[in-house]
């Protein structure tokens, strides 16, 4: 009965650090499951490389039975194409916050993306910056109320949430993988891994998949306040699909119609 019971965990998680240390209804933990799934299908246990941010994707240092290296806040990226052109063979995994990737790395992720350096970045977006206590990060909404939006953040003075994808999709070639998945489909976020990964796998180019998640500490949201924030309220701002699909890649897995993901 027991076994009956046990959630089937990725053969590339590493066991004796579960249960994670995440906050309770957090969206790390089932970000972290689909891409390990990914690793799993694709077979890639012995040869990826995961590294991670300063902030709350620091606490995934000791989640997976791979080779990790955790870096200083915003360099997860560099580090990563540092390994890459050092050892071409491994599958490098640059994994951070929305504040890791678009406020002090956003010079690294755009130089990454314009040289279509082959790696692939994971990028957590639950609007705000969660480890030092809920403040106003680049991807907070409008009207949204944070540690330090406490009315609500205005665009007037602080501007628009970034739209990273877009960004990303706009300045690399056609070789680079760019998508937006959301913690509520996991099945889809996987099969985006996947492709992201192959991506790399193929030495095709710059792969970059952000992630709609939830962070009900910061957000002070009850789990039905959760969902519906991540949802119906986060992709009224952040379309979930892919962006930008090497042709190689067009008619595997997950296929895409009028820019939407089916």
């Amino acid at each position: 009965m027991q076994n009956i019971l046990q959630p089937p965990m990725p053969k590339s998680w590493r066991r004796e650090t579960k249960p994670h240390k995440f906050c309770p209804g957090c969206g790390h933990g089932i970000a972290l499951k689909a891409l390990g799934q990914a690793i799993d299908e694709l077979g890639l246990q012995g040869i990826a490389v995961f590294g991670c941010d300063i902030g709350c994707s620091l606490l995934a240092w000791d989640f997976f039975d791979l080779d990790t290296v955790q870096t200083h806040h915003g360099r997860t990226i560099p580090v990563m194409v540092g390994l890459k052109r050092a050892r071409p063979e491994l599958i490098c995994i640059a994994y951070m916050g929305d504040g890791g990737g678009y406020a002090i790395g956003a010079q690294h992720l755009v130089n990454a993306a314009t040289r279509n350096e082959k790696i692939t970045a994971i990028l957590i977006n639950n609007t705000q910056y969660g480890m030092t206590g809920g403040q106003m990060a680049p991807t907070t909404l409008p009207g949204q109320k944070t540690e330090t939006t406490p009315y609500g953040r205005d665009p007037e003075i602080t501007g628009y949430p970034t739209q990273g994808p877009e960004m990303v999709a706009a300045i690399t070639d056609e070789r680079a993988y760019v998508a937006r998945g959301t913690v509520a489909r996991p099945g889809q976020l996987r099969e985006f891994f996947k492709r992201a990964l192959q991506n790399q796998i193929d030495g095709r180019g710059f792969s970059f998949v952000e992630v709609i998640s939830a962070c009900p500490t910061n957000w002070r949201t009850n789990a039905k306040e959760t969902w519906e924030w991540v949802e119906k309220l986060m992709p009224t701002y952040f379309r979930v699909g892919e962006l930008k699909v090497p042709e190689a890649l067009r008619g595997k897995g997950v296929e895409v119609k009028d820019g939407e993901t089916s």
